[in-house]
């Protein structure tokens, strides 16, 4: 094999190696299990959320869902971009306790402050998120087809 050769093989196999983890970060699963190891136990059943039905189905576009940390919709995102995890911003596993909403309220916290405070809280977020969208979905379509209900998107736990 001439010199040349080698040289071109030796380029194509490094840029097979570089497009690998490339790819990688860019595969998006058709379907989602909501499961996060910051849980050490979750206290309903995972959800398996369907991120191809709600984007080419339902035609929900990514900003619906992924927001900066401002709160924004971030609109410009397309199919593949690399986002964060949901929890590494909403830090805090699970929902707010209640006894940390009673000493705000007993401080006299705005609902302003009491929303933001509950929004550091991974589960609140997500289902703020989601039963906000469906709430809304299912108020403009006339229709209760988007689950509002625990059950509906939280299989029944395995014992």
């Amino acid at each position: 094999m001439g010199k040349r050769t080698i040289i071109l093989a030796a380029v194509c196999v490094a840029l097979m190696f570089a497009a690998g983890p490339i790819y990688a970060a860019t595969a998006v699963d058709d379907v989602i299990k909501m499961e996060n190891k910051a849980y050490k136990e979750h206290e309903k059943g995972i959800v398996t959320f369907s991120h191809k039905k709600h984007n080419e189905e339902y035609k929900v576009g990514c900003g619906e869902c992924h927001h900066d940390d401002k709160g924004k919709p971030l609109n410009d995102l397309k199919m593949g971009d690399d986002v964060k995890n949901c929890i590494e911003c909403h830090k805090t596993p699970g929902k707010m306790p209640g006894s940390v909403k009673k000493d705000l309220k007993a401080n006299k916290a705005s609902k302003k402050e009491i929303k933001a405070k509950e929004l550091e809280y991974h589960a609140e977020a997500l289902h703020e998120n989601c039963i906000s969208c469906h709430k809304d979905y299912n108020k403009k379509n006339k229709t209760k087809a988007a689950p509002q209900a625990c059950t509906k998107c939280h299989p029944k736990k395995k014992k």
